[in-house]
């Protein structure tokens, strides 16, 4: 009873007769903003009837087809990159961190010079560095004896200094400047030292060729290096970098060496990168000890994790706030693990899977270096009587670095999407308006015309299902269907 009365209601409330289903057809047919449909329907001809239908079918299969298209495209995430360079009337200078390539003062390693290799131990956490077997007994026995021995305080106390006797000459935009404007920092050449560290607003240069003047005296005769373990050249390492980064030597360091003159001229870049899938950035990545995102700080911070997990201890060359390790764990610990960080690839680089992705904003400053020897003879002369110096001594020691912006401009190279949504949704209405003349308002009609034959063919199919005999289960307790059969036929 349940049953033929939700297919009465069906029948008569929902399910219209088929002479209105076709009318509905027909009208629908005949009145649609899908062009080229109605002529189908309406025109007498059977050639027109088929040209007709041939021409829809074809812009229909056109339109699919270009909208695949231009769907699989957008979802191949592409990208174009725009170059735009703008002139301003002042830039802001970098910061320069400068290095003695002899990293100790010859009077403290002149009888200690396993000094070298435990230093590269140490910067090894920054340089990779591979250290040869025949040493090994001769480090143990260092660090057995001297336990309570800190690299640190050595390196600090008899490293290079910067004082007004290695600084003969620092000028800054037409303003002297002093060793105090420089601040202290350890990098894979032991002591160095950053001018602009703070990124001072008034440190900006509003006159391109006037920028930073320094004059070095590297005093080959008190910092020496071992040349089987340290450095063979003699000079001043220098490298470009923005005030809130940290400098990054491997591979970026410039070298001047003594006797020379190295004018730089500096550009500055702003690279702007895509967050994933565009590009490989991902723009929540926050550093804990740097103030903006590198990758460079991101693989330092990384190690720096892994070897205060490992051997309990944080080496002082790699940012944080852990216990500072010791010699001991130095070699026996912090060693081996920066050896399996660069094996089995625990800090990765690069892409957005990486431990360390790209940055979404860089500023590099590509530079332009040229050399010419220092001063002619005149000056040399000058120079030997002013530092009462030797002029074999000024050609053996002094070097003169110019730093400046080459104009006052800055290059932006910025990644952009290829296709964006709003791009994409009129590629899309383009195609149907141009092969079909549909809109938006078509592809409503259209729905509603699907959904109300999808209605239809459900009440259609819900007729036509077969009745069930019983909707509940049958009790227990009463006898079924064949129980009953069963015992007439007994009787």
């Amino acid at each position: 009873g349940i049953l033929e009365k939700i297919r009465s209601y069906l029948i008569k409330k929902l399910l219209p007769h088929l002479e209105d289903r076709r009318k509905y057809h027909q009208e629908f047919a005949s009145s649609t903003s899908f062009h080229g449909v109605h002529n189908i329907v309406q025109t007498q001809s059977k050639t027109r009837k088929v040209l007709w239908l041939l021409v829809v079918v074809g812009c229909l299969a056109i339109v699919i087809w270009q909208i695949c298209s231009r769907f699989i495209y957008y979802f191949s995430w592409p990208t174009t990159t725009t170059v735009v360079v703008q002139y301003v009337e002042n830039v802001k200078f970098p910061a320069v961190t400068f290095c003695n390539l002899n990293r100790f003062q010859a009077h403290a390693v002149s009888n200690l010079k396993i000094i070298f290799l435990i230093w590269n131990i140490v910067s090894g956490v920054l340089q990779k560095f591979v250290m040869e077997d025949k040493y090994s007994q001769e480090l143990n026995d260092f660090l057995l004896g001297n336990k309570n021995f800190s690299i640190k305080e050595f390196t600090r106390k008899n490293g290079f200094y910067l004082n007004s006797s290695t600084l003969l000459e620092c000028e800054f935009f037409g303003k002297p400047c002093y060793p105090q404007d420089f601040e202290h920092v350890f990098t894979e050449y032991g002591n160095c030292f950053t001018f602009n560290h703070n990124d001072l607003p008034a440190r900006r240069v509003s006159l391109s060729g006037r920028g930073l003047h320094l004059l070095f005296d590297v005093q080959q005769e008190q910092f020496t290096d071992e040349p089987a373990l340290g450095y063979t050249d003699a000079g001043i390492t220098f490298v470009i970098h923005s005030p809130k980064e940290l400098p990054r030597f491997d591979g970026l360091g410039l070298l001047t060496p003594v006797g020379m003159h190295a004018q730089v001229a500096i550009r500055q870049l702003k690279s702007i990168i895509q967050e994933y899938p565009w590009g490989e950035c991902k723009p929540d990545i926050k550093l804990q000890y740097h103030k903006i995102y590198s990758t460079n700080g991101c693989l330092q911070e990384c190690k720096a994790q892994y070897i205060q997990d490992r051997c309990g201890c944080l080496p002082f060359i790699l940012p944080g706030n852990g216990t500072e390790c010791d010699l001991l764990k130095f070699y026996n610990c912090v060693y081996p693990a920066v050896y399996d960080i660069e094996i089995k690839g625990l800090c990765t680089v690069g892409t957005h899977n990486s431990t360390c992705p790209a940055p979404c904003e860089e500023t590099d400053y590509p530079t332009t270096v040229t050399y010419s020897h220092l001063g002619g003879e005149k000056a040399i002369k000058y120079f030997s009587a002013k530092l009462k110096k030797s002029p074999e001594y000024i050609r053996q020691n002094l070097v003169r670095i110019d730093i400046k912006y080459h104009d006052l401009s800055y290059k932006i190279t910025q990644q952009q999407k290829a296709l964006t949504i709003s791009e994409l949704l009129a590629d899309v209405g383009g195609q149907l308006g141009l092969f079909c003349g549909a809109s938006m308002i078509t592809i409503i009609e259209l729905l509603e015309y699907i959904f109300t034959n999808f209605c239809w063919m459900c009440i259609f199919l819900l007729l036509k299902a077969p009745e069930m005999p019983q909707w509940n289960n049958p009790s227990q307790n009463q006898p079924t269907y064949r129980e009953k059969e069963k015992g007439i036929q007994e009787c």
